[in-house]
């Protein structure tokens, strides 16, 4: 929870920064600079936040723990504590253990995500009495749920993967790219194709139902803001 809002913001604020830069002389973003955006704002927020949270999450998750032995205490007590002792023990590089794949697994996410909605959005609008009328909020939450369900469906392999690396601490003289070919010959070896897909379902029951409900909103807001942005204080709609 601590980690999702900066890195919402940071998602939307870039994705529209980059939309900025990577627009034609009218104004209007094509289809290749709505992904080449989402591509960028999804990097943006990995290297910023998503991969030191992640990290964090991950150690907190994967501990061991035994309830029916008190002797049994988890490493990490809490967020905080597991953040401490991994900049102590592993140094701050630690957090940025498997940005490489949470970078390129968060770009190809928004560049899906933001282009499937983007099309989705202006086929429907296309097809209302007023096409520069706003969507309604069940619809934007409708085709939010699809373009969120996409991301995952394109990149669970490189999730997986990264998952893993980021679960145990790196052994010493090991390179990231090391660790990467790895994981996954085990993975293959081990488990089979089908484990590079291990999660798929609850990953798409978190990130679609969140994409809705972030699209709705997102929309709302900014629709409040656009209306208000050149009326003084005391007109601003509610």
């Amino acid at each position: 929870m601590t980690g999702i809002i900066p890195k919402m913001a940071i998602r939307f604020t870039s994705y529209e920064w980059y939309k900025q830069l990577l627009a034609g002389e009218d104004g209007k973003v094509s289809g290749r600079g709505t992904f080449l955006a989402g591509l960028a704002a999804g990097v943006t927020e990995a290297v910023a936040v998503v991969t030191p949270m992640e990290v964090i999450k991950i150690r907190l998750q994967a501990q061991h723990h035994s309830m029916s032995d008190p002797l049994d205490i988890p490493k990490y007590r809490n967020a905080a504590h597991a953040l401490f002792l991994v900049i102590r023990e592993e140094g701050v590089g630690a957090l940025y253990r498997g940005v490489s794949l949470t970078a390129l697994r968060q770009g190809t996410n928004q560049a899906v995500n933001f282009t499937a909605y983007t099309e989705l959005k202006a086929f429907l609008q296309d097809r209302q009495a007023d096409p520069t009328k706003n969507l309604p909020g069940w619809q934007t939450a409708g085709i939010g749920l699809i373009s969120g369900a996409m991301g995952p469906f394109c990149n669970a392999p490189i999730d997986t993967i990264k998952t893993r690396l980021q679960k145990t601490p790196a052994a010493p003289g090991e390179t990231a790219m090391g660790r990467i070919v790895n994981i996954a010959n085990q993975m293959f070896k081990q488990e089979g194709a089908r484990a590079f897909w291990m999660g798929i379902t609850p990953r798409v029951m978190r990130v679609a139902p969140g994409q809705a409900v972030t699209f709705a909103v997102y929309e709302y807001l900014k629709g409040i803001l656009e209306k208000n942005r050149d009326l003084p204080p005391s007109q601003y709609e509610e």
